[in-house]
């Protein structure tokens, strides 16, 4: 039996060959003529990350028998997809700092973040053409489109007192966990799984997403701008009601409630130590981890169309670790 992973360590070490060749690519597709697209492209990707996603879909494509090398690409293009979006999210939630770095459009302006951003997204698409595989193209297509929609929706949503769970969940899904799935299910694609199995496989990776999405966004409440990367109470800042808060006014005393209601709609994180204050009383902070957790739980069930391997192993330590992590 494999051994399992017991850090995140183990798990980059394991997939160390395949994450060195997509580095390698990204490096060599980055490149354009434009100067100003170099510059951003390189600070962005280049601005750390554990690259979680594409690393979903080199492990499922190993733990579903592919022996070939297009993975590698299809890691680079999942990365591209992913890298475009936070240059756009930056934009539009006008945040200041990603992975404990000053973000593209602070230092580039809007125009050439978003611009860059769209550079990507097109990168992304010429190297799916060279693959030349309808079924690929396709996922990556619909996924990339959900992704948009996504975005949108949570735009529409801000400052939204109202928001129920339901909501909360399709904007996590559509604008976060998607692309964790097309990582996962596109590992099942190339190993030649048969359609439930990719779908299994996709369940994973969506169910994954969810997860590493309510982590932070409890993590946005509980911990220090230090440890994030970013600053703590952007959500909150920004408008965004995330699962903490949407429990938080569920079961608040109802003076709290109407004050909760007022930030959200007010935006700004001026009053974050009472907002924080309210969760504790609540416990949506631990009951948000706590669903967190069991979709995470299912993530890994889900795997059980895999035979066991240590690739297998590290996607069950992946979902673990999603909802462990501090940072």
């Amino acid at each position: 039996m494999p051994t399992e992973p017991v850090c995140l360590d183990d798990v980059l070490s394991l997939a160390e060959t395949d994450r060195r060749a997509v580095d390698a690519l990204i490096a060599d597709r980055l490149d354009s003529d434009v100067v100003l697209v170099n510059q951003i492209g390189q600070y962005i990707i280049g601005g750390g990350g554990k690259r979680l996603r594409p690393l979903v879909h080199l492990l499922a494509a190993r733990a579903s028998g592919y022996t070939g090398r297009d993975h590698v690409q299809l890691a680079a293009i999942i990365e591209f997809i992913h890298t475009s979006t936070l240059l756009h999210d930056d934009v539009v939630d006008e945040s200041s700092r990603r992975r404990g770095k000053e973000t593209a459009h602070r230092i580039w302006g809007n125009a050439a973040s978003v611009l860059v951003g769209d550079f990507l997204y097109s990168r992304s698409f010429q190297l799916m053409v060279e693959l030349d595989h309808m079924e690929i193209m396709r996922i990556l297509a619909d996924t990339t489109n959900t992704i948009a929609e996504g975005e949108v929706l949570q735009l529409m949503q801000m400052g939204d007192a109202g928001l129920g769970v339901d909501d909360y969940f399709q904007v996590i899904s559509d604008k976060t966990a998607c692309l964790f799935a097309a990582s996962a299910r596109l590992g099942g694609v190339l190993g030649q799984l048969d359609e439930q199995s990719c779908e299994r496989l996709a369940d994973y990776g969506l169910l994954l997403g969810q997860a590493f999405q309510i982590t932070d966004d409890v993590l946005d409440y509980r911990s220090t701008d230090g440890e994030l990367g970013k600053n703590v109470g952007d959500d909150l800042a920004e408008g965004k009601v995330t699962l903490p808060l949407i429990l938080a006014m569920r079961d608040a005393e109802r003076d709290d409630r109407r004050r909760l209601s007022e930030m959200i709609e007010a935006g700004g994180s001026d009053q974050l130590d009472d907002v924080r204050r309210v969760m504790e009383a609540t416990g949506a902070l631990d009951r948000a981890m706590s669903e967190g957790r069991r979709l995470a739980s299912q993530a890994r069930d889900a795997l059980s169309v895999l035979p066991d391997s240590p690739q297998r192993q590290a996607l069950e330590y992946l979902a673990r670790h999603a909802v462990d992590r501090t940072i």
